[in-house]
This record gives structure tokens, C-alpha cells and sequence, in this order.
């Protein structure tokens, strides 16, 4: 569960112009720290990057942005990608934009049937919808692709995995959100989809499996 930390006064202080007393610093003081500070700011270099893999092909460290300061309508994480690696399947989000800002190294995105390469300086934007706006970063051979992910993070969700036919749906917390908060989270194969009207017979089968 994401911890949300006061606004509270913390860090080295540097003078600077009398007016400055929010969050917490004493009027003419500001307060500067690495990672989580105690104000609007956040020092990338700062952070603890947690590192997640998953077979050969998946690989990334990240770590959250916009939670830990407060945030609620709006995720970032900082995301790491090794050489050659990818940090997520491609895929798709129904009901959240997401955009890409490129930080350091090379590496291409898939969006939709096109590919494209990306450097740093690069901003990449996939807005939600279906397949068409499927996307996936993938870091160069030649080094790491750091960069900021940044998303909406309206709920419930519902994301599209074009390369394995999958469905995930998520409801309570957005991707990226609070898992503690995630009512209902189900990932199913597109092929075992049944009709509406499937077992629906009119009789109390709630506790039927």
C-alpha cells in the first residue's frame, strides 16, 4: 500500500527571497532533499527503484513519482529497461491515456502495426482505446532506455494483450494504483469468452462455482 508522507519540514536549507513558506519550510527557507521530499518536488536520482522480471524478454526497475507526493488522479513512475529488454507486454488501455517521456538511451515502440524508433528528448503519447493504440518500449542492444511513465488513472480498466489474446480488468484502483484498494482484478483469454446470456436460468446460483 502506498504511504502518503505530511508536508513537513526536512532537508538542507538554502536561503532564498523572503515569500517562500509553503509546505512546512520557515518563510525565506526551502527545504532540499533527494527522492521524496517534503514539498511538490521530486529528485529523480533519489529514488529506490524496485526490480521486477518475468522469462528472457521482460526486465525493468522502477519506482513511483506521483503516489508517494499525493497524487490521485494522475500516476508516474520512473522505469529502468535494460539492454534488449521490455518492462511490459504490449498492450492496450481502454479507460486510461498514457504517455512516455524518454529520459536516456535508444530504443523503438511498437504502436499499434507501426514501429518507431525513440531517444532521449522523445515524448511518446498512446491515448486509451483498442489494438490500434497497442503499444510497448523496447530498450536498444546498446544500453538501458530510462524514462517516465505517465498515466490517467480513472478505474475501472480494461486492458487488451494483442500478442497473447488476453483481457485484464481491473476495478477499485487503476493500473498502477493502490492493490489494497483493487476490488476485482481477472486476467482471461479473449477465446473463452462465453454469451451474455450464459447459466443465466433465473435460479440463485451464487454459490455455484
Amino acid at each position: 500500500m502506498v504511504s502518503y508522507p505530511p508536508w513537513r519540514k526536512t532537508g538542507r536549507r538554502g536561503k532564498l527571497p523572503a515569500g517562500i513558506g509553503r509546505y512546512g519550510q520557515t518563510e525565506g527557507e526551502i527545504a532540499v532533499t533527494d527522492g521524496h521530499g517534503t514539498g511538490p518536488v521530486v529528485r529523480l536520482s533519489g529514488l529506490s527503484l524496485q526490480e521486477q522480471s518475468h522469462g528472457e524478454a521482460f526486465s525493468c526497475a522502477m519506482a513511483a513519482i506521483a503516489a508517494p507526493a499525493g497524487a490521485t488522479r494522475l500516476g508516474a513512475r520512473l522505469v529502468v529497461v535494460p539492454a534488449g529488454k521490455r518492462a511490459w507486454p504490449f498492450h492496450c488501455h481502454h479507460g486510461n491515456d498514457e504517455m512516455f517521456v524518454i529520459l536516456e538511451g535508444t530504443g523503438t515502440v511498437r504502436f499499434g502495426t507501426d514501429t518507431f524508433r525513440v531517444a532521449a528528448g522523445d515524448v511518446v503519447v498512446c491515448p486509451s482505446g483498442g489494438p490500434e493504440t497497442a503499444h510497448q518500449l523496447r530498450a536498444g542492444e546498446e544500453g538501458p532506455l530510462r524514462y517516465i511513465a505517465v498515466s490517467t488513472m480513472n478505474e475501472p480498466d480494461v486492458m487488451e494483450y494483442p500478442d497473447s489474446g488476453k483481457v485484464t480488468v481491473f476495478a477499485g484502483s487503476a493500473p498502477g494504483g493502490d492493490k489494497a484498494s483493487r476490488r476485482f482484478a481477472a486476467s482471461y483469454r479473449q477465446d473463452d469468452a462465453v454469451d451474455y446470456w450464459d447459466r443465466e436460468d433465473g435460479q440463485d446460483h451464487a454459490s455455484r462455482p
